[in-house]
């Protein structure tokens, strides 16, 4: 046992800088403006079924960086990203169904893809999930919850979570407030999990 676990180790560790030369190939190419090598790099490992991939693949169509924009494809490419439990691609699937971009606008799957998100402490999955609790976009409406998810972005750092968690606050009394950030204790200790 301890042989095979030796081996597997080694196995890791010789794939470790071949994992990450792909990624920082195709990060380079980015940064200078060469998207053909972009796409060179990341297109067959995405259709490889390489989840980063998928998603910068995604975001390629979605800019038309490199490639036309087109967001069925951007969709087509982050679905199989999340699919993988890659959280900035349940995020932006989300965002997809939220504007209607490449799929037909949607509020109830925008939640959907938030909640994978902000389950993963995904923070603008997070932040948007408080949006559609604040709204009662795809959700029913809840101020409580709303603040809860708004509370969770705004404490790991979002800026912009702060200010609406502020607005969501003028809508609850001080004990709702006080149910709200018992509920996010809770949700933080649970890593996310099960907070809707």
């Amino acid at each position: 046992m301890m042989r095979q676990l030796l081996l597997l180790l080694i196995v890791l560790l010789a794939a470790g800088p071949a994992w990450s030369a792909p990624v920082d190939d195709a990060a380079a190419a980015n940064d200078r403006g060469d998207y053909a090598a972009q796409l060179r790099i990341i297109r067959p490992l995405a259709v490889k079924g390489e989840a980063w991939a998928q998603l910068q693949l995604g975001d390629s169509y979605r800019i038309g960086k490199g490639v036309p924009k087109n967001d069925f494809e951007a969709v087509n490419w982050y679905r199989l990203a999340a699919a993988q439990g890659d959280a900035s691609a349940q995020h932006k699937i989300g965002l997809m169904y939220f504007r209607g971009q490449g799929v037909v606008l949607d509020y109830a799957e925008s939640a959907k893809f938030y909640r994978l998100a902000a389950a993963q402490g995904h923070l603008l999955g997070q932040l948007e999930l408080g949006l559609l609790y604040l709204n009662g976009q795809g959700v029913v409406q809840d101020s409580v919850r709303a603040h809860m998810w708004l509370n969770l972005a705004a404490i790991a750092g979002n800026k912009g979570a702060e200010f609406l968690r502020e607005s969501a606050a003028t809508k609850l009394t001080p004990q709702q407030i006080a149910e709200a950030q018992k509920l996010g204790r809770e949700c933080q200790a649970r890593s996310f999990k099960g907070c809707d």
